[in-house]
């Protein structure tokens, strides 16, 4: 054993001395001079080059870690030491950080064979305890009339998760209790974290496959929930399971970290190859692939063009920037569907979930406040409170499809004004405060209200969605079943894909896939003059229109401006140019004035009032709500309480309908504005 210690070490040393850089700069001789001057605790090493530098001592890292790992990190400490003497009294140990291990273990084929050996695993991070401190070396007293020694304990290794007192004493050699010295303990930073499958890995019907994981020392806090990790670390048998299940043959595994990697890329788990690349190329050329990619969008489905243009921007996205001053505005384009039953939403909103390189699929009736943002968990075998990450989080950098979000519920449906804007989560329940990030494209689809979409009435009022979230929507379009002309093609298409009939012309949804992911990953566009200008005219003039007229509604705002640039973006995305034009803009304008002209107006007046959205009532309604609480106001002065029969004769004469009057009276009645001083006689809320 002895010759095989030394010769793992000496071979290491051996390795840093004479490894090299492509410019012949001595790399790990320098990371270990950082190591010196920073006070670092890790050394990262290229597992690819230990291997063609010895292929037996990287098979022995790979097969033994946990006896061969302690040797290495042992001689690296003593080559830090013979450099500068004081580092060891500062920084007590020292670790070997492993990149590159080409061992990569899929969660849900990590078997026992791979027990005690170096894996790699690939996830997501979705939940993480605090920081603790774990024992690594403790001081224990003899507690014998003859004895009383301190000793270090364990002697010359290090201690597991669970302390197994000695026998007997190293220092007399009898058998008695043992004390422990807690303010002589060696300690190191310990974090469990759980790591879980990619949401797009999960074959359909499964649940994700989960594997607890430990970092320790500089590792803790390296990552954190909604991350999507790489680890290499050392697949071991949990030592408190052995003590706590007794005489149980079955065990709980869990991964022992020796290295982080973050994805810090979104998109990087669709491969590109140099083949795919010249292919996505080639399909850029054809003038007409944005309409080649909207009718390639769930293409089984009949018609509905503008949702499913709506669909491909989403999909492709505008570009997010980060301002000089930190502001970040986000580059994600929301896209709601409201729709009568049986329109297809879900089965658009299932293609968009399985063509996106980064999806999570979730209905509004099963998502709950915590499971769509985040939660504060706590785990009943240890008491330990975990920080949860939640759908939204977990779709971080790709698209959150939302089914039904008319059926959640009012408290939760307050958890994603939040990520919809700022495209964040933050929390702070049982004493964790976090801020998470939740950059994702929400596309989402409810039903009416009242069955089916009433288009005598306006859009808040036909979905049970507050104001606030619909607002933040940038696209908003509505699927009215109507009997008509087309009717005689949908019933033949419908026929069509049940007699097993092949689509033609749309593109496979994995070459679509990949396309998105290129096109998200490399191309970033900007405006140019001409396309600025186009979207400053048109806002302006938009405005004009609202100024000219003092009766006139607010036609679009600010926030109708930027979902405009970031459709623009799209569009030139959509061709893979790094310009958006004049023509991108047009585009861009058209399909706005699409969703305002079908969503943003006032049913009443006909007009355009963007207002119908952003406050869920029309000027036209507030203006009559204006004259009703000053009718209440005067009636109460004269007579103690406004007399419903008197208020809807003085409406009257003010222009204002019965029917009218009286759904605006029980609008205030329920908002609080208005109270029943007595049977049908009301007050104003002072």
């Amino acid at each position: 054993m002895e010759t095989q210690q030394f010769d793992l070490g000496e071979r290491l040393e051996e390795f840093i001395r004479t490894s090299r850089d492509r410019d012949g700069n001595l790399k790990y001789l320098q990371q270990i001079n950082e190591i010196l001057a920073f006070r670092k605790r890790s050394l990262v090493v290229d597992f690819n080059e230990i291997y063609q530098f010895d292929e037996k001592l990287a098979t022995e890292i790979i097969n033994s870690p946990l006896s061969t790992l302690p040797i290495l990190e042992g001689r690296i400490l003593k080559l830090l030491e013979e450099q500068d003497p004081q580092f060891v009294t500062e920084v007590q140990r020292v670790h070997l950080r492993l990149v590159n291990v080409p061992r990569l273990v899929e969660l849900r084929r990590i078997r026992s064979s791979e027990i005690n050996k170096i894996v790699v695993v690939e996830g997501i991070l979705t939940k993480q305890t605090p920081i603790k401190e774990r024992a690594y070396r403790i001081v224990l007293k003899h507690v014998h009339p003859e004895c009383n020694a301190e000793f270090r304990w364990p002697e010359d290794e290090e201690m597991d998760e669970t302390i197994k007192m000695p026998s007997v004493c190293p220092v007399c050699g009898k058998p008695g209790q043992f004390d422990i010295i807690p303010q002589k303990a060696e300690l190191t930073d310990w974090q469990r974290v759980i790591i879980q499958e990619r949401p797009e890995e999960v074959p359909p019907g499964q649940i994700p496959r989960q594997l607890e994981a430990v970092f320790e020392d500089d590792l803790v806090d390296s990552a954190r929930p909604g991350d999507r990790v790489r680890f290499t670390g050392i697949l071991m048998i949990k030592q408190d399971s052995f003590l706590r299940k007794g005489s149980r043959s079955i065990f709980d595994i869990y991964l022992k970290v020796i290295n982080v990697e973050i994805s810090q890329k979104v998109l990087d788990e669709v491969e590109i190859t140099e083949e795919d690349r010249k292919k996505i190329e080639n399909m850029a050329k054809n003038p007409w692939i944005r309409e080649a990619i909207i009718s390639s969008i769930a293409p089984s489905i009949y018609d509905h063009w503008e949702i499913k243009e709506a669909i491909a921007l989403a999909l492709f996205g505008g570009v997010s920037r980060v301002m000089e001053d930190g502001t970040r505005t986000r580059g994600d384009i929301h896209v709601l569907i409201i729709g009568d039953p049986g329109t297809a939403k879900s089965q658009i909103l299932q293609f968009a979930a399985r063509v996106s390189p980064r999806s999570v699929y979730t209905t509004g009736k099963g998502a709950t406040a915590a499971g769509l943002t985040a939660a504060v968990v706590r785990e009943k075998n240890t008491g330990d409170y975990y920080l949860e990450a939640g759908a939204l989080v977990l779709a971080d950098g790709g698209i959150a499809v939302i089914d039904e979000i008319d059926k959640m519920r009012e408290e939760d449906r307050v958890a994603i004004h939040e990520a919809m804007e700022q495209q964040t989560v933050s929390i702070a329940k049982a004493g964790i405060l976090a801020k998470l990030n939740a950059r994702a494209t929400i596309i989402a689809a409810g039903n009416p209200k009242f069955g089916r979409y009433i288009q005598e009435r306006a859009v808040a009022e036909n979905i049970e969605l507050p104001p606030t979230i619909l607002s933040r929507f940038d696209l908003i379009f509505i699927l009215v079943d109507k009997p008509g002309t087309e009717d005689q093609n949908l019933a033949n298409h419908i026929l069509d894909m049940h007699g097993g009939k092949e689509i033609r012309n749309f593109i496979p949804v994995e070459d679509l896939k990949k396309y998105i992911a290129f096109a998200r990953k490399f191309v970033n566009p900007k405006l140019n003059e001409e396309a600025k200008q186009l979207l400053a005219d048109f806002y302006v003039e938009m405005r004009r229109k609202s100024s000219e007229n003092p009766s006139s509604p607010i036609l679009i705002t600010p926030r109708q401006l930027e979902a405009l640039i970031r459709i623009t973006e799209a569009y030139a995305r959509m061709a893979l140019r790094q310009e958006a034009t004049r023509e991108d803009a047009e585009r861009a304008i058209n399909i706005m004035r699409i969703f305002l002209e079908k969503v943003g107006i006032d049913v009443e007046s006909g007009s355009l009032d963007i207002d119908t959205i952003m406050t869920g009532k029309p000027k036209s309604a507030r203006e009559k709500m204006v004259k009703i609480m000053e009718v209440i106001e005067q009636l109460s002065n004269d007579k103690g309480c406004a007399k419903l029969k008197d208020i809807i004769k003085e409406s009257e004469r003010e222009g204002i309908e019965k029917s009218s009057a009286e759904k605006i009276i029980s609008d205030m009645k329920k908002s609080g504005l208005i109270y029943e001083a007595a049977t049908e006689c009301f007050k104003k809320v002072s």
